[in-house]
């Protein structure tokens, strides 16, 4: 499967490893770890118990949107409420959206740090909130908890028939192409005077959202970043 975990911020390295064999349990391999505190690690290995190829082949970045430059669908794990609305679906939905979604390139879950979660610079890059379902009165899972129970339901939808991928034969466009358009529609939002650096507020959030939730293909990108382009020659040549 075209399936990538992704952790960030990881504190305890035990729960890496936990987190290594929860997916080898379920047939997963692809891990990268956004600036673990510590790592590699003992404790890593020893929770691991058998999965150590998996910590072995594991890919270790600076930054949530390095581990995401070749995924075109991303879902963000979160129990946090957000000021700003997030779509969110929960463990079932998601394992059959990432998989409908991974005949079009490589997929990815992301899990933030133990005690704070995911912050709303790193939901910014993800497609859809994976919220699952506990009981109200004691809502604590652990990090290896959360990433087994998306990795069975992975698993379980796996067996099923995932339907139609992407339309007409274009694959969505990547997490970096996206990034790129995203720096390249701010800038010209500030070059024609549209954002205000002093008072921004969430219009580069929203933004997102926008267009996550069309989610341009690699086609509808290019024109996107050449419509930009052209207002970027316009203003130009009128000044």
């Amino acid at each position: 499967m075209s399936i990538r975990i992704v952790l960030v911020g990881t504190t305890h390295p035990g729960n890496i490893g936990a987190v290594a064999r929860a997916m080898k349990n379920m047939g997963l391999s692809d891990l990268a770890l956004v600036n673990p505190r510590s790592f590699p690690h003992e404790d890593a290995t020893v929770r691991a118990s058998g999965a150590t190829d998996v910590l072995d082949a594991a890919k270790v970045v600076a930054t949530l949107a390095d581990a995401l430059t070749d995924c075109v669908y991303v879902a963000g794990a979160s129990a946090r409420s957000r000021a700003i609305s997030w779509p969110s679906i929960g463990p079932r939905d998601c394992a059959e959206r990432m998989l409908r979604e991974a005949s079009g390139g490589k997929v990815a879950a992301v899990f933030g740090p133990e005690k704070a979660g995911l912050d709303n610079d790193d939901l910014a890059l993800c497609h859809t909130l994976l919220s699952i379902p506990t009981n109200p009165e004691f809502s604590s899972l652990n990090l290896a908890m959360a990433v087994q129970v998306l990795t069975y339901e992975l698993r379980m939808a796996s067996t099923l028939d995932s339907g139609p991928g992407f339309e007409n034969d274009v694959p969505p466009a990547t997490g970096e192409e996206m990034e790129n358009f995203y720096a390249h529609l701010e800038q010209v939002f500030l070059d024609t005077g549209f954002l205000k650096p002093d008072n921004p507020r969430f219009l580069m959030r929203r933004m997102r959202r926008l267009f996550i939730r069309a989610r341009p293909d690699k086609n509808e990108a290019n024109i996107l970043r050449g419509f930009l382009t052209a207002i970027d020659r316009k203003g130009r040549s009128d000044s």
